[in-house]
C-alpha cells in the first residue's frame, strides 16, 4: 500500500507539472539596447503627419497617425520602427486589424533601470519585416494601409508595458497598467544610452487566435482567412478542455499500471522519482504543449 500511495503522489506531481507548463515556451535572445524612441511616421520624425485620435484608457489604446492630406493620401507611405528591437509578431490578422507588426524593445530607462516594451503597428497595407528579425530605429517595417478597406488609410500605433498581450487584448486591462500613451512615453526617451546588448524573452504571447496558428516568418498570410480573436470565455473553455484531456490521460495511466503498482518496491519508486526530477530539470517537461522539447 505504501508503494501505491507513493505512485499516486508521483502521478499528481506529474499532472500539475504538465498543467503549469506554458503553451508557448519562452526563448531568450540578445538584442541591442534602444538608444531612443521616435515617432513611427515621417522623416524627420512626424513631419507631414498628425494624431487625429489619441490614447484614452478604457477606450482607444493607442494613437492613430494620419497624413496631413487626410483621406487615403498617406496610403502606402512608409512606417518605421520607433526604436531598436526584435520583431516578435508579423502577421495578416485581418478582423479589423489588417497586417500587424509587433516589435519588442529593451532600453535603459531614465532612472538607469533596464526595461522592455512592445510597440504595435497595425492596419498596414504590407509588412517588410519578419518574426525574429532584429530592426533598428527608423528602419521601415511596413506601409500605411486601410485594414483591407475597413478604414481610411492611417497607422494605429500602440506601446505596451505588458509583454503577454499580443493580439489577445480582451484578456488584459485596458488602462495604464498595460499600456503607455505613446507620445507621453516617447517624448522624454527620444535619446537614451544604448550600445549594449541584453537577453530578453520572446514568444511570450498566448496561443494566437485559439487555433494553433503561428505568425508567419516570411511575408503575407497566404491563407488570408478571417478568424475571430478569442474572448475570455472561449480562452477559458479551451483551457478547461485541455485540462480534461490531461486528466483523462492520467486516468488511463493509472488504470494501465494498476496491476503493477502493488509489486513496486521502495527502490522502484525512488528510481522513478529521480528520473522524473532529471527530466524536469533538463527542460523536457511532461506535457505536449506547443514549443516544448520532445
Amino acid at each position: 500500500m505504501k508503494a501505491t500511495r507513493t505512485f499516486l503522489i508521483l502521478l499528481s506531481i506529474l499532472f500539475w507539472s504538465a498543467c503549469w507548463l506554458p503553451l508557448h515556451a519562452e526563448r531568450k535572445v540578445r538584442v541591442p539596447l534602444a538608444d531612443g524612441f521616435v515617432t513611427p511616421v515621417g522623416k524627420p520624425p512626424g513631419e507631414g503627419y498628425y494624431v487625429f485620435r489619441g490614447y484614452a484608457p478604457n477606450g482607444h489604446l493607442g494613437e492613430d497617425w494620419n497624413g496631413n492630406g487626410g483621406g487615403d493620401t498617406d496610403l502606402g507611405d512608409p512606417v518605421y520602427a520607433c526604436a531598436d528591437g526584435i520583431v516578435v509578431f508579423s502577421y495578416d490578422v485581418r478582423v479589423g486589424w489588417g497586417h500587424v507588426v509587433i516589435i519588442r524593445h529593451a532600453f535603459r530607462d531614465l532612472d538607469g533601470t533596464i526595461r522592455q516594451v512592445d510597440s504595435l503597428y497595425s492596419h498596414l497595407d504590407r509588412r517588410t519585416v519578419s518574426k525574429d528579425q532584429i530592426v533598428r530605429r527608423g528602419q521601415q517595417v511596413g506601409t500605411i494601409g486601410t485594414a483591407h478597406g475597413r478604414y481610411a488609410a492611417h497607422l494605429h500605433f500602440e506601446i505596451r508595458k505588458n509583454l503577454q498581450v499580443g493580439m489577445n487584448r480582451l484578456q488584459f486591462p485596458r488602462d495604464f497598467s498595460v499600456y503607455h500613451s505613446p507620445r507621453q512615453f516617447m517624448g522624454p526617451r527620444a535619446s537614451l544610452k544604448g550600445g549594449d546588448t541584453v537577453a530578453i524573452a520572446v514568444d511570450t504571447f498566448g496561443k494566437y487566435l485559439g487555433s494553433g496558428a503561428s505568425p508567419d516568418r516570411d511575408g503575407p498570410d497566404t491563407a488570408s482567412r478571417t478568424r475571430e480573436i478569442p474572448t475570455r470565455e472561449s480562452a477559458a473553455a479551451a483551457k478547461a478542455d485541455e485540462l480534461r484531456k490531461k486528466l483523462d490521460r492520467i486516468d488511463q495511466l493509472v488504470e494501465k499500471n494498476k496491476k503493477n503498482v502493488e509489486s513496486l518496491t521502495d527502490e522502484d519508486v525512488d528510481g522513478f522519482w529521480d528520473r522524473l526530477k532529471t527530466r524536469l530539470k533538463s527542460g523536457k517537461g511532461t506535457g505536449s504543449g506547443e514549443g516544448q522539447k520532445p
